[in-house]
């Protein structure tokens, strides 16, 4: 193991050192987006500038036992046991060198839509929807509605929420980080409340992550979106049916539509459709990007695969099943009150050791 081969990380030190400086001039505060943008990649290259210097100490006690073994038996004896610790520092110093998803310090938009099974589907789709709303309390994160269509027999026929981290999320720790793997097509199999002979029932409900777009990373023209407005449907008091509250908002040279009524005021819905349109935005460029890179590349940066039916939800057996990487627990009704970490951690473990195998 040679100081050549972590090139990079000796790149990242020296950044860290820049970002360090810049950070402690009190003006580049006065540009809160350039700070919040500094403090990500700060935060991002902390854990390897840490790794880095354990490799190096390790490396450097190493060496200098092996120059001293011929003169002190003491030394000689260390050897050993300084190889192991030398060589588990060089692999997770090479762990932590592994490309990144450039959106893991992002929040999210996370959309959930019911799909096959009727009213069943909207509750169920209701039920997954509170399922991370616990799993964002329990992390400490913010949730924010911001645009939901109900269902007459209770959950929602789609919703949209932001969900945002406190400050600035550790490496891995962000809603993005945790959550990139929940997208696709999740089933549940149990008895409906609308059923009255006890049969079990199958139905699905789609759920979308989107990595939240800020104003600079998304150039949106608005003369090349068409707004329309129109009058809201559904529960959400008095301005329902009442008022042109409710906004539409068509991306002409992409196709993106994007509908948003849940807010009183047609300006506030305006911006709600403007946050989901620029986080569709992101992930389209960003889809077409990974599409005209290389299959290393794309294994690199998404290897767990996003197809339909990620997930089925057994409430019969209690037994909660991704089948993307054939995790199975008898947890369901733990799962379902926000204890994802275990099922969510199997799929990050895949994905690394997928970038890692890839990297081999």
């Amino acid at each position: 193991m040679t100081s050549d081969r972590f090139a990079s990380a000796h790149e990242m030190v020296r950044e860290y050192a820049e970002l360090e400086a810049k950070m402690a001039d009190p003006s580049i505060h006065e540009d809160q987006a350039n700070a919040r943008k500094l403090g990500r990649r700060y935060a991002q290259l902390g854990p390897v500038v840490a790794g880095f210097k354990a490799w190096k100490s390790a490396e450097d006690d190493l060496n200098a036992a092996r120059e001293l073994a011929s003169v002190d038996a003491d030394f000689a004896a260390e050897i050993p046991a300084l190889e192991v610790t030398c060589d588990l520092a060089a692999e997770k110093l090479e762990e932590l060198l592994l490309p990144r998803d450039p959106n893991d310090d992002r929040d999210v938009i996370l959309e959930v839509k019911a799909g096959a099974g009727g009213d069943e589907s909207a509750i169920f789709a209701g039920d997954l929807l509170r399922m991370y709303m616990r799993y964002a309390e329990k992390h400490n994160w913010k949730v924010e509605i911001i645009d939901a269509t109900e269902s007459e027999m209770g959950g929602y026929k789609d919703i949209s929420v932001a969900v945002k981290s406190k400050g600035v999320a550790a490496p891995g720790e962000s809603p993005y980080a945790r959550l990139k793997f929940e997208g696709g097509v999740h089933r549940v199999q149990r008895v409906p409340e609308t059923e009255s002979q006890g049969r079990i029932h199958t139905s699905a409900a789609g759920v979308l992550i989107l990595p939240e777009a800020e104003e600079v990373d998304v150039e949106l023209n608005m003369n090349d979106v068409r707004v329309d407005v129109y009058r809201s449907s559904g529960p959400g008091g008095q301005s329902v049916n009442t008022t042109d509250s409710a906004v539409r908002l068509t991306h002409v040279p992409t196709g993106i539509v994007v509908s948003c009524q849940n807010e009183k005021s047609q300006l506030q819905n305006k911006e709600s459709a403007l946050r989901i349109l620029r986080a569709r935005l992101l992930a389209d460029a960003q889809e077409k990007a990974e599409a005209a890179a290389s299959a290393e590349r794309k294994s690199q940066v998404r290897t767990v695969d996003r197809s339909e039916r990620i997930r089925t939800y057994n409430y019969p057996e209690n037994r909660i099943s991704d089948h993307r990487v054939n995790y199975k627990a008898n947890n369901l009704d733990s799962v379902m009150n926000g204890e994802l970490d275990d099922m969510i951690q199997a799929l990050l473990d895949a994905d690394k050791a997928a970038r890692l195998a890839s990297t081999s």
